[in-house]
C-alpha cells in the first residue's frame, strides 16, 4: 500500500494536468417534479398515510455524486409534493434494506454536522434564477437543518426558517414529512397563473457514506449550485403578503463577582424586557429591528491556546447577527475553503459590535438591519447603538452594502462602515468583485480603505484570489497587500504591514492505482507555500512551505494526513506565545504533523492533530485529541485535550507545558427540549468555565432558557477572580 502511495506522489506532478476535468455542465433538459394541489390539511407525523399522498407521483430516480459519480442510487429515495393554500408539503421516503440498523445520527442539536448523520436536504429557487437557495434538511429524528445560499458562495447557515419536519423509522427505511408555510418561503407575486421553482434534492446514507441526488450535479460543488436543479411544476401558492414575525422576550439574571475591584458591586440582579421584529416587506426586503438585544442563549466561545504571531478569529454565534450574514460578507474574507493559509482579512465583523476584545458583553441598546435582495442587485444597512461600559464610551454602528449582479454569477459591490463615539470615528469604505471564469474557475477582489478622526494617516488592504476547482485537482494563487497604518475597528485582519502571497495545490485521485477501494476513497496530497515581506520596508518576514505527501479520505470518512513544514521568521518585536518570551532575530525551524480521524457518525469516533520539531529557537510538540460518545441521538458526550510542551524555547530558555482541557455533554429529550453542558479548563492562567444550559422550544421559535456561567482565573498578579452568573429567559413568537 504504501509502495503504491509513493508511485502516486512521483506521478502527481506528471498527471495533474493530463487528466480531464470531468466537470460537466447542467443539462439542457431539466428534471421535474409535480407538485399535486389538495384542500385540506395534512397532520404532519412523519407516516405519510394520508390517501392525499397517493395524488402525488413519487419521483425515485437518483443519481450518485459520491463516491461514483452519475452511477444510479444503491438505496432508492421517494420523494412527492403536495400543497394548500398554507403549506408546501414535501414526503420523503429513504430506502434501506438495512432499516433502523442502518440510521447513523449522533445527537439532537439544530443545524446540526451533516457529515455525522443520514439526512435529506431539500434545495428551492423560488425565483428559478439558478443562482440562490432556500435549504432545509431533516435528519431521520427530525432534527433540522436550513441555510440560505447564494450562487453557492455565500450563505447564511445560521439562518432558522419556520417549518415543520416529522419522521419515522422503519425495518424498510425511514420517512421525513416536511410542511413549509408560503410565508417562510419567496416567489414571485403572480396571481392566480401557475409557477415552477428551481428544485433540487439529496441524500447522505451515511453508513456507506454514498450521497445521491435528484438531479446530478458535480461532486466538487453542492447541492446548492442551482443551475444543476430540477424544477418543481404545477405551483399556485397564494400571492406574497406581507408577515412580521415579533419575537419579545422577559429575562431576570443573578451576577455574582468575587476577587473585582471595590467599585464592582459583588452581587447584582437584573430584569429587562426586549424583542425583535422581523418584517418581510415582500418578497424581497426583509426590515428586522432589535431592542435591548441579549444573546443569553448564544453557545459559549471555545478557548483557543494560540501559538502562532496572529491573532485568533472567533466566529458570530448571535442569532441576530448571523441572519443575513452573507449579504455584508465577501467571497475571499476569512478563506473559509482552506485556500488563504493563515492571512485572514473580513471588512465588516459583526464581533465589533457588543462584545470587547476578551469576548465580554457590551449592551446594545436599539438597533435595525434592512436587506433587499434581487436576481439583478443586492443591499442593506445596519444601525445598532452600543450603550456606555466603564471607560468605553457610548458608540454607533453603522454598515452600508451594495452589489450588483451581472453575467454569470458575477458580482461587483461596496460597503460603508462607521464607527463612532465620543473619542474617534472610524470609516472603512471597500470595494468587491466575484467573477465566475467558468464552471470551475473564479475570481475574488476586494480593497479597502480606512481612516480615523483622530489622526494618523489612511490605511489601504487589497486583496486577490484565483481558484480552478475540478474533479481532480484544486488549484489557488491568494495576494494580499495590507499597509502599516490600515486600522478596521469594525472588521478583522490577522496581519498589517504585509505584502503577502499563498499559492496552492490540492491533487484528488481515485483511479486504478488507489489500494484497497473499498476502503480508501482518494488520495489527496498538497502543497500550501506561504511568503510574506514587510510593506514599508521590503524586508521578508515569514515563510513557509507546508507540504502534505500523504493525505488519504476513507470511504467512512474517516482520514489521515502527514505533512511537514520548513518557517523563516523574522520577529522584529518580542514574541509572547502561551507567556514565554521570545526574542526580536531571525529565526529557521522545521517541524511535522499528523491528523487522523475515525468515521465521524459512529457511536464512537475520535480525532489526533500531533504536531512536533523545532519551533524558533527551541522545540515546541503539540497535540489536540478529541472523543465523542453517542450511544444514542438524545446523548452525546465529548471531549478535547489540547497540549503545547515548550523545550527551551525563549529568553530565558523555557520548558513548560500548557495544558487545555474541554468537556460537553447534550442530553435530549427530543429536538426540542435539550439540556446542554460546557466545562473548560486551561492551565495557563488556571482558567476553570462552565455553562449549563436548558432549552425549551415549547413552540416553534419560541423559547424558555435556564442557563448558568461560571468564569474563574487567576490575573496578572495571581489574584484569583470569579463570576457566577445565573439568567432565566423567556421568548415568544408570534407571525402575523
Amino acid at each position: 500500500m504504501i509502495r503504491r502511495l509513493l508511485i502516486l506522489l512521483l506521478l502527481f506532478p506528471v498527471k495533474i494536468f493530463a487528466e480531464s476535468p470531468e466537470v460537466f455542465k447542467p443539462d439542457s433538459i431539466r428534471r421535474v417534479i409535480k407538485a399535486m394541489p389538495i384542500t385540506g390539511t395534512l397532520r404532519v407525523d412523519g407516516l405519510m398515510n394520508e390517501p392525499e399522498w397517493q395524488l402525488a407521483k413519487p419521483e425515485s430516480k437518483f443519481f450518485q455524486v459520491e463516491p461514483y459519480q452519475g452511477r444510479g442510487a444503491n438505496f432508492a429515495t421517494e420523494v412527492r409534493s403536495l400543497y394548500n393554500n398554507r403549506y408546501l408539503y414535501i414526503g420523503i421516503f429513504s430506502r434501506d434494506s438495512l432499516g433502523r440498523k442502518a440510521i447513523r445520527a449522533t445527537d439532537f442539536k439544530r443545524d446540526f454536522d451533516y457529515r455525522q448523520h443520514d439526512l435529506v436536504t431539500l434545495a428551492f429557487d423560488g425565483f428559478n434564477d439558478r443562482r440562490n437557495a432556500m435549504s432545509v434538511a431533516a435528519d431521520p429524528y427530525g432534527v433540522q437543518r436550513d441555510l440560505l445560499s447564494f450562487d453557492d458562495l455565500y450563505y447564511d447557515l445560521d439562518w432558522d426558517g419556520l417549518w415543520r419536519v416529522r419522521t419515522s423509522r422503519t425495518d424498510s427505511g425511514w420517512y421525513a414529512e416536511f410542511a413549509i408555510p408560503w410565508q417562510t418561503l419567496r416567489y414571485p407575486k403572480s396571481p392566480d397563473s401557475l409557477q415552477n421553482w428551481g428544485f433540487n434534492m439529496y441524500r447522505n446514507r451515511r453508513l456507506t457514506n454514498e450521497i445521491t441526488a435528484f438531479s446530478p450535479f458535480p461532486r466538487v460543488f453542492s447541492v446548492l449550485r442551482m443551475a444543476y436543479a430540477g424544477e418543481l411544476t404545477n405551483l399556485r401558492p397564494p400571492p406574497p403578503r406581507t408577515n412580521i414575525r415579533i419575537v419579545p422576550y422577559v429575562l431576570g439574571s443573578y451576577d455574582h463577582y468575587k476577587g473585582y475591584d471595590p467599585g464592582v458591586k459583588p452581587e447584582q440582579y437584573n430584569a429587562k424586557l426586549g424583542g425583535e421584529i422581523k418584517w418581510a416587506i415582500n418578497t424581497n426586503s426583509i426590515l428586522d429591528l432589535t431592542a435591548n438585544t441579549d444573546f443569553a442563549q448564544a453557545d459559549v466561545d471555545q478557548q483557543v491556546n494560540n501559538v502562532t504571531r496572529f491573532s485568533v478569529f472567533f466566529p458570530e454565534k448571535r442569532q441576530f447577527f448571523l441572519e443575513n450574514a452573507s449579504l455584508f460578507g465577501f467571497g475571499i474574507s476569512g478563506f473559509e475553503d482552506g485556500s488563504g493559509g493563515s492571512m485572514r482579512y473580513q471588512p465588516f465583523f459583526s464581533r465589533s459590535i457588543g462584545l470587547d476584545s476578551t469576548g465580554h458583553l457590551i449592551p446594545i441598546v436599539v438597533g435595525g438591519r434592512f436587506v433587499y435582495r434581487s436576481t439583478k442587485r443586492n443591499f442593506g444597512a445596519i444601525l445598532m447603538r452600543q450603550a456606555d461600559l466603564g471607560n468605553m464610551p457610548a458608540t454607533n454602528f453603522f454598515v452600508g452594502r451594495y452589489s450588483e449582479n451581472f453575467g454569470q454569477q458575477n458580482r461587483i459591490g461596496a460597503m460603508v462602515t462607521v464607527k463612532n463615539n465620543s473619542v474617534n470615528t472610524n470609516i472603512e469604505s471597500t470595494i468587491d468583485g466575484f467573477f465566475r471564469l467558468g464552471e470551475t474557475q473564479s475570481l475574488s477582489t476586494i480593497l479597502t480603505h480606512t481612516s480615523n478622526t483622530r489622526g494618523g494617516n489612511p490605511g489601504f488592504a487589497g486583496m486577490a484570489q484565483y481558484i480552478n476547482s475540478t474533479l481532480n485537482y484544486k488549484y489557488w494563487l491568494t495576494a494580499s497587500v495590507v499597509t502599516k497604518n490600515f486600522s478596521p475597528e469594525m472588521g478583522f485582519i490577522s496581519r498589517t504591514d504585509i505584502i503577502g502571497a499563498a499559492p496552492g495545490i490540492n491533487y484528488y485521485y481515485r483511479g486504478k492505482l488507489l489500494p484497497a477501494k473499498k476502503l480508501i476513497r482518494a488520495f489527496e496530497p498538497g502543497i500550501l507555500p506561504e511568503v510574506y515581506f514587510r510593506a514599508s520596508t521590503g524586508q521578508l518576514t515569514e515563510a513557509s512551505l507546508p507540504i502534505w505527501p500523504i493525505w488519504i479520505n476513507f470511504q467512512s470518512g474517516a482520514y489521515f494526513g502527514y505533512g511537514l513544514t520548513p518557517y523563516y521568521q523574522r520577529l522584529l518585536e518580542p514574541f509572547q506565545p502561551l507567556g514565554i518570551n521570545i526574542d526580536p532575530g531571525e529565526y529557521h525551524f522545521f517541524r511535522q504533523e499528523v491528523w487522523l480521524s475515525s468515521d465521524p457518525s459512529k457511536f464512537l469516533s475520535g480525532s489526533v492533530d500531533f504536531r512536533w520539531g523545532s519551533y524558533f529557537n527551541g522545540n515546541l510538540q503539540g497535540a489536540d485529541i478529541k472523543m465523542q460518545l453517542a450511544p444514542l441521538p438524545n446523548i452525546s458526550l465529548s471531549a478535547a485535550f489540547n497540549r503545547n510542551h515548550f523545550e527551551g524555547v525563549g529568553n530565558p530558555l523555557t520548558s513548560e507545558t500548557v495544558d487545555l482541557y474541554i468537556l460537553q455533554a447534550r442530553l435530549a429529550l427530543n429536538p426540542r427540549l435539550q439540556l446542554i453542558g460546557f466545562y473548560q479548563r486551561n492551565s495557563e492562567n488556571n482558567a476553570q468555565n462552565y455553562n449549563i444550559r436548558l432549552s425549551w422550544e415549547y413552540q416553534p421559535l419560541s423559547y424558555v432558557y435556564l442557563v448558568y456561567n461560571h468564569l474563574g482565573f487567576d490575573n496578572f498578579q495571581a489574584k484569583r477572580m470569579s463570576e457566577d452568573h445565573a439568567i432565566v429567559k423567556i421568548s415568544f413568537m408570534k407571525q402575523f
